[in-house]
């Protein structure tokens, strides 16, 4: 659960981060802040869970600010601190999930986490029941969901018309410059030669999502330089959805590795994997390290509960989307030597073999090479 805290007395914002941390787990308090105007812009890039807000302060009234979050960042649930009770029906009239009272009680505090964790688990509940909103899939291959029909993959007229799309849907509700998209599409050819072959390439755009029933996302276009700006008008990615998801998700215990093993298989692929894009290396790489961190977090859970097989599965998953990983290889390794598995070992060091020095053209690592051969020395030691 992802946390601000907003309060202008410095000793009341220590002392509150400190009973949640304290007495609270699965909170992550991202930021606090005393100035309210710095608070929603910070509340608008980090996108927390819950906001805890105070009422009283100098520079702007905390009812004010708060509807300026419910207008900025919707969704926000807001948790309203104060030393006064007449507020109480105001604070509810913002749809305020709660409203606690200074000094805060610690089983009052533990109460109101309480009350957030099943607002926030009801929404996710919600989004995994709506099937109201359209869908663009991101892992893989661009591929569209309309409500109730089957996914459908889009038929581009040209490679440029579908470089076109992804690079304005990568970078939505941003403009992006005309020279921009020239230089990044046809970089070879003098810019006033291009001009009308972006204007082809936009066309064929807006037609392939007239096609696919996706017209509620729109292009809009500005004069000379203000290039064009990508709005989603609804529909929603679900590589972001995933990413929400997981990031609900802080610590792996009995109470949520169901819930954590469910949102690491809505990771179908690599953002965008089917296709060479440069530019959406960098987003590619942080979704799948994301992915990986959380998948390893799920498979420690599995190893402190002795579950041998699951670290197993889980393992392989690793390395079947992540091959150049070596720690996954060693891992699984190690896990076949417990288990007595000598074709096991062997099989997963030729595999390590093949893609590390074959397709790779990299040497194994030293420490991976020399476990290997005091293991066929029957030199490891079973841990």
């Amino acid at each position: 659960m992802k946390v601000i805290l907003v309060d202008d007395e410095r000793l009341a914002l220590i002392g509150l981060q400190k009973s949640l941390e304290k007495e609270v787990s699965g909170i992550e308090i991202i930021a606090t802040y005393m100035n309210p105007t710095e608070a929603v812009g910070g509340i608008k890039e980090h996108r927390p869970d819950v906001v805890f807000l105070d009422i009283h302060m100098p520079e702007m009234d905390g009812m004010d600010l708060g509807k300026q979050i419910q207008a900025t960042v919707p969704g926000v649930e807001i948790i309203f601190v104060t030393s006064y009770d007449q507020y109480a029906v105001h604070a509810f009239d913002l749809q305020a999930l709660d409203y606690v009272m200074k000094p805060i009680q610690k089983d009052r505090l533990k109460q109101t986490v309480s009350r957030v964790r099943e607002k926030l688990s009801s929404k996710r509940e919600q989004r995994s029941k709506d099937t109201d909103v359209p869908l663009i899939c991101c892992f893989n291959q661009i591929q569209f969901k309309l409500p109730d029909k089957d996914i459908q993959v889009a038929k581009w007229r040209t490679s440029k018309a579908q470089e076109l799309f992804a690079y304005l849907l990568h970078h939505r509700n941003q403009t992006i410059y005309r020279s921009v998209l020239l230089e990044m599409l046809w970089p070879e050819l003098e810019e006033e030669k291009t001009v009308h072959q972006l204007y082809t390439a936009m066309y064929h755009v807006r037609q392939t999502l007239k096609a696919c029933g996706m017209d509620m996302i729109t292009i809009q276009s500005g004069h000379l330089e203000a290039g064009y700006r990508l709005e989603l008008g609804g529909a929603q990615l679900d590589s972001e959805q995933w990413e929400q998801e997981i990031r609900q998700w802080k610590v792996v215990d009995s109470n949520t590795v169901h819930a954590y093993e469910q949102a690491l298989h809505l990771y179908k692929g690599t953002y965008l994997g089917n296709y060479e894009y440069m530019w959406a290396e960098p987003e590619r790489e942080r979704l799948r390290y994301l992915w990986l961190y959380h998948m390893r977090q799920l498979s420690l859970y599995y190893q402190k509960q002795g579950l041998g097989e699951k670290v197993i599965e889980s393992t392989r998953r690793i390395q079947h989307m992540l091959p150049d990983e070596e720690e996954s290889y060693f891992i699984l390794m190690k896990l076949y030597d417990e288990m007595h598995n000598d074709l096991g070992v062997e099989e997963q060091y030729r595999l390590l073999t093949t893609r590390m020095e074959h397709d790779l053209e990299i040497p194994i690592s030293e420490d991976i090479s020399k476990w290997y051969q005091d293991w066929k020395l029957g030199l490891t030691k079973v841990r």
